[in-house]
């Protein structure tokens, strides 16, 4: 899976710009603020719908702006495709595929699929459980497209949920109705909740080696899965959490409460790792992905790399370098020092300034 080229027009602060990468190493290289995370980040909403900075529509048109457009050409199982998404300032984005129109978003989950991996990843240890659960969606969303639809369908039915507790405490004849939103949060929590614990297995069965390998076996990491509930008692959890439901005008119950953690030897290495153990551990956890992806689609996922080797040590430099050899990669820096200072081999070399790029070789 590669991705051939990209065409933006009013996106962030590119008017118009076309671009055509390799498919081994390509090297985005500039200052701050010139457009590099944009580029990056438009790959990304192309292939999952979403920006991975969480941003919506209309702050990723450009200023002055109504709308902006987003064409990506890619190559998967040697079969050429082309990803156009039409973003909208007051309107629901549209998708299309290869001309044609999608009616639902998740249709394009799986068409193209990527790891991204940028500064904040390093951070997905020490932050709260909602940048874990985020991690965890978005990567079971590109493996699995039932995970989506149950994902999906549980949002909307929390959010309709959290509106009637509200609703209550105005109207009490409401809380009869209650009982169709708490069946849908458990339908559909429940699957995603078995989809979590089992993506946690298979990480866990990559993440032991590849952590084991990055700390010269000093190390050993294990991921834990933390449910807030299990599915065999999420029925009667839910009822007996409905009167502080009704005094938080929240659900307080379910996957969205989440969270997983990191243990070394049992130690729980959010609380009382070192920072150089938070994101060994991050790294392993997105070689771990990589690997991940590669098994279950059968095909290379493509690599986006934000401004990550400068936060690295040299030994943990090499071992992402060393690990990204066959994978195509698209990766930002302010400078090429460091890919010259750590024998990186790179294909293609784009200099971002103000909104252009320009091919260097």
């Amino acid at each position: 899976m590669i991705v051939k080229s990209l065409e933006l027009k009013e996106y962030r602060n590119f008017e118009h710009l076309e671009i055509v990468f390799d498919k081994g190493i390509n090297i985005l290289y500039g200052g701050n603020a010139q457009g590099k995370t944009n580029i990056l980040e438009a790959i990304y909403l192309g292939g999952t719908t979403k920006s991975h900075r969480g941003s919506k529509d209309s702050e990723i048109i450009r200023f002055n702006k109504d709308e902006a457009h987003i064409r990506i050409n890619i190559e998967k199982n040697q079969v050429s495709h082309r990803i156009d998404v039409h973003l909208k300032k007051n309107k629901a984005k549209g998708v299309a595929i290869d001309g044609i129109p999608i009616k639902k978003q998740g249709e394009l989950f799986g068409m193209l699929n990527l790891v991204f991996f940028s500064p904040e990843d390093l951070n997905i240890i020490k932050n709260g459980p909602g940048e874990r659960r985020r991690f965890l969606d978005l990567e079971l969303c590109q493996l699995d497209k039932i995970y989506m639809y149950h994902l999906t369908n549980y949002n909307k039915a929390l959010a309709q949920r959290n509106y009637l507790l509200k609703q209550i405490s105005l109207n009490k004849s409401l809380l009869e109705t209650l009982y169709i939103w708490d069946l849908k949060l458990i339908e559909h929590g429940s699957a995603i909740i078995e989809s979590r614990k089992t993506f946690i297995k298979k990480i866990n069965e990559l993440i032991y080696s590849i952590h084991n390998k990055l700390t010269g076996g000093k190390e050993e990491l294990i991921l834990r899965y933390e449910p807030n509930v299990r599915t065999d008692e999420f029925e009667d959890k839910l009822r007996n959490s409905l009167e502080r439901d009704l005094i938080l005008k929240m659900t307080n119950v379910g996957p969205h409460r989440d969270d997983m953690s990191f243990l070394f030897n049992n130690i729980d290495i959010r609380k009382y790792g070192s920072q150089g153990q938070q994101r060994t551990s991050a790294l392993s956890l997105k070689l771990a992905e990589i690997q991940l992806v590669k098994e279950v689609i059968k095909e290379k996922p493509v690599l986006l790399l934000d401004d990550v080797l400068s936060e690295l040590d040299r030994n943990r430099q090499n071992h992402l370098l060393d690990s990204i050899g066959d994978i195509q990669t698209i990766v930002t820096c302010t400078g090429l020092e460091e890919f010259i200072n750590h024998r990186f081999t790179y294909n293609k070399i784009f200099h971002v300034y103000k909104g252009t790029v320009i091919c260097e070789n």
